[in-house]
């Protein structure tokens, strides 16, 4: 909006030399106006007042400096950009908010809604240990295997999930020390050691078994599929 501002003043100037030298510590800026693609609508604006000058023979330059670094007309206009921020008095000459902020504070409410749902559920107990927050699950970039899915969401072929439909009889896994649930799969199974292990090794990096579902699913979840 400054440049557009200042580009305005210069243009109604009365000038023999129609040279203008626009000096900026916004680099975004610059780059947008270079990209043909980008569309705001300030930028947009810029790209029009600049093409209205060159009809009337100005030619208009652009060259970014470094904000902060003594410039002294930097200096100056930070500085009446202050002033001008605290009077009151004056009118706002943009109040508009860009596409990007809507949808980026839309995506945190969206979130916390979907956080909330997830939260209050009484359903997907299993998931919910390995992903207790959407924010980590969105992030998380899976490649999910047929044996990774049953996992972390207890369907699949797992005597625990078989029985509760009444698919199996017996709900007990192969080594006899319980039922063969998701948890007894990954933390107590004597059947399952040597993978244990290896998973082990790339989590902890020590002999004790010391992680958890969420940590497994949010940090490790490569690890544990391939495992």
């Amino acid at each position: 909006m400054a440049i557009l501002k200042a580009l305005d003043y210069i243009q109604n100037m009365e000038s023999d030399e129609k040279i203008v030298l626009v000096h900026t510590d916004s680099k975004i800026t610059l780059q947008l106006l270079q990209n043909k693609k980008k569309h705001t609508k300030v930028i947009d604006q810029i790209r029009t007042k600049v093409q209205e000058m060159e009809q009337r023979e100005w030619r208009v330059e652009f060259r970014w400096i470094k904000e902060h670094a003594g410039h002294r007309g930097n200096e100056m206009a930070d500085k009446q950009a202050k002033k001008a921020a605290r009077n009151k008095n004056i009118e706002e000459c943009y109040i508009k908010i860009p596409n990007s902020v809507v949808m980026s504070v839309q995506k945190v409410q969206s979130v916390k809604w979907w956080q909330r749902e997830w939260t209050e559920t009484k359903k997907r107990a299993i998931t919910k240990t390995f992903f207790p927050k959407i924010e980590d699950r969105i992030k998380s970039r899976l490649n999910a295997t047929p044996k990774f899915t049953a996992i972390i969401t207890r369907h699949g072929n797992i005597k625990a999930y078989l029985h509760k439909y009444k698919i199996i009889d017996d709900p007990s896994c192969p080594c006899r020390k319980g039922p063969q649930t998701v948890q007894h799969i990954i933390f107590d199974c004597p059947l399952l050691e040597k993978e244990k292990e290896k998973l082990n090794a790339v989590v902890t990096r020590t002999k004790k078994w010391t992680v958890s579902c969420n940590k497994l699913g949010v940090k490790y979840h490569k690890n544990s599929k391939n495992t």
